[in-house]
């Protein structure tokens, strides 16, 4: 049975199922979130959001799984021509600078390339 939401989700977002799923099935004992950072929010959302010390540009995908290289694996997923934006940019940045492997990714086969590389400490 299929949920009348599906009709909703962009490319991106299924993209990120399909990344979330791949984690949930091949390494399971990986703590691995998707921080919810995108979406409309009123002024007083939006206000709360930065007082909490909510960042945009934060990545997709979270994953919270050291290897023998990097404290973690940090990937924001785009689809098509989209690009990270500079926000972005800045927090791919500012996780290698903290020991973490970030990129930005296009394509589910390449995605999963580099997760399986990671976890097998070739990267």
């Amino acid at each position: 049975m299929s949920n009348n939401y599906e009709k909703y989700l962009s490319k991106e977002d299924k993209f990120q199922r399909a990344v979330m799923q791949y984690f949930k099935n091949q390494y399971p004992e990986a703590y691995v979130i998707h921080p919810p950072n995108e979406g409309k929010r009123s002024p007083y959302e939006r206000f709360k959001f930065k007082q909490l010390g909510g960042k945009s540009g934060i990545p997709d995908v979270l994953c919270f799984a050291p290897n023998d290289s990097y404290n973690g694996l940090a990937l924001e997923l785009k689809v098509g021509y989209n690009k990270p934006t500079q926000n972005q940019k800045d927090a791919l940045e500012a996780l290698k600078t903290s020991g973490w492997y970030s990129t930005w990714v296009k394509d589910l086969d390449t995605t999963i390339e580099l997760i399986d590389k990671y976890f097998k400490n070739d990267l």
